[in-house]
This record gives structure tokens, C-alpha cells and sequence, in this order.
């Protein structure tokens, strides 16, 4: 009866393990590749051929691992030293953005890992500034920049593309050269500076000249019309406009002390204009 009854304890147990076992197979059974990743799942090692996309997966316990890499826009970063057509050293700090094909992400990690940064992206960025910095004087790296970017870009994208990375857009973010440079080239611009003041300074002068010349020219012309309306009929007008200011003035006393003649005012013309 005993030996009947310990057996049957014995069942509820085996269930509970064997449950357990269930559950943990389960669990190393299924993955999730989350938004923005891909599943290279290796068996034994070996990666297959298929990335796994977005969502619930199943995978062989034990045999079979989950390898999830990124394939949304990333960003890098860099500093590069190169030297420009002119000899003159430039430092360039470089950010690229880019993001891997989806579909090659197995072949990628196969053939790189995923230190593909370090191990891909860098030594192309470096590669691809030098050759390009080495095409424009480093006057031209500053007054074509946007040429530059774009030689830039489309070089790394030759060399990336290979590798199933895909260059988005890169920015240059600063060009720095040597101490030397940066005082040439402060003091041409303030060279250039001085000359477009001086030129500026030329240019007032000459309008204020033109403006003078004209100033005179409608002087003269507007004294050459007034000459021209000046007529013995007008003189004789203004002669009696002034008689008669002067007698409007005139208080009806003659000055006691004077210092010359006294004027002589014409009454009979003046009343008869009157």
C-alpha cells in the first residue's frame, strides 16, 4: 500500500519537469527580430543565406543562434588627415550617414562581422578624403566646399557599396589647416576687404563729382532762362515794388543825422501806378 501510494506522488513531479523541459525548449525555440533589424541566424556556425526580417521566429534549440544587426540610417564619425593639391595640410572631420541592405546582411556578417565600422567604413573614409583633398587646392577645399562634399560621397559610395553598406549623405563638419595658412589667408581677406573699401571710397567721390557737375549744369541753365525773362517792362516792375516797400516802411520823418543822400522816391509815378 505504501509502495502504491509513492508512485503516485512520484507523477505530479515528472509532469512538473517535463514541463519545465517544454517550456525552456520553447523558449529557446522562438526569436524576435524587432523594427529596424535582421536576423542572421547561424547553424552550428554557419550563417544562412536568409536574413530573417521583422517579427516572431523559430530556431532549432541549442543548434541554432540569432545574430540581429542594425539596418536602419546610422551615423559615423571621423577624423582624417590628408594633404590638399597645394601641399598644405588639412585636417577634415568627416560624418557619414548609411545603412546596410537588408538583404546582405548574412554575406556581411560572413565576411566581416559585425565590426564592420571599424573595420570597413574607417579605413574608407580615410582613403576616400585623402583622394579627394589631394584634387583641390586648399583654397578651393573653402570656396568649393559643396564640390568637395560631393566628390567625397560618391567616392565612398563606390567603395562601400561592395560591401552591402549604402552611403546615405555625408557632411563635412570642419576643415582645419595650419597656422601658416590661416594667416595667409586672413590676410588676403582683409586685403580684399581694404580694396572693396577703397573701391567703394572711389565710387562716392565720383557720384558726389557727377552730382556737383549736374548741380552747376542746372545752375547755370536755370540762370541762363531767368536772363532770358529779364525784360525792361520787369525791371521797371521791380524798381516800383520797391518804391512802394520802401513807402509802406516809411514813418513820414526824414532822418535828422544821414551819412549820404537821401533816395529820391518818384510819388507822382508811384501814385499814378497805384
Amino acid at each position: 500500500m505504501e509502495k502504491k501510494i509513492t508512485d503516485y506522488e512520484n507523477i505530479p513531479i515528472k509532469g512538473i519537469i517535463i514541463g519545465l523541459v517544454i517550456v525552456i525548449l520553447l523558449f529557446f525555440s522562438i526569436f524576435i527580430v524587432n523594427a529596424g533589424e535582421r536576423g542572421v541566424v547561424l547553424t552550428f556556425g554557419k550563417p544562412n543565406e536568409i536574413a530573417s526580417s521583422e517579427g516572431l521566429h523559430f530556431k532549432i534549440p541549442f543548434a541554432q543562434r540569432v545574430i540581429k544587426m542594425d539596418v536602419k540610417t546610422q551615423k559615423y564619425e571621423a577624423d582624417a588627415g590628408a594633404a590638399s593639391k597645394d601641399l598644405q595640410v588639412v585636417s577634415t572631420k568627416i560624418a557619414v550617414n548609411y545603412h546596410l541592405v537588408p538583404e546582405w546582411t548574412p554575406q556581411l556578417y560572413q565576411e566581416i562581422g559585425v565590426a564592420y565600422q571599424d573595420r570597413v567604413i574607417q579605413p574608407a573614409v580615410q582613403e576616400v578624403v585623402k583622394a579627394s583633398t589631394a584634387k583641390f587646392t586648399a583654397e578651393e577645399l573653402i570656396t568649393r566646399r559643396a564640390e568637395v562634399k560631393e566628390d567625397i560621397k560618391q567616392l565612398l559610395k563606390e567603395r562601400l557599396q561592395e560591401r552591402g553598406i549604402v552611403v546615405e549623405d555625408i557632411s563635412i563638419t570642419n576643415f582645419d589647416f595650419s597656422d601658416s595658412f590661416n594667416s595667409a589667408i586672413e590676410a588676403k581677406v582683409t586685403a580684399e576687404q581694404n580694396a572693396l573699401q577703397a573701391k567703394n571710397k572711389l565710387e562716392q567721390i565720383k557720384y558726389e563729382a557727377e552730382q556737383t557737375v549736374t548741380k552747376a549744369e542746372a545752375e547755370a541753365e536755370a540762370l541762363r532762362v531767368q536772363k532770358q525773362q529779364i525784360t525792361p517792362d520787369l525791371i521797371k516792375l521791380r524798381e516800383i515794388e520797391v518804391q512802394r516797400t520802401a513807402i509802406e516802411k516809411w514813418n513820414g520823418e526824414l532822418p535828422q543825422v544821414t551819412g549820404g543822400a537821401i533816395p529820391f522816391i518818384d510819388f507822382r509815378q508811384t501814385n499814378q501806378t497805384l
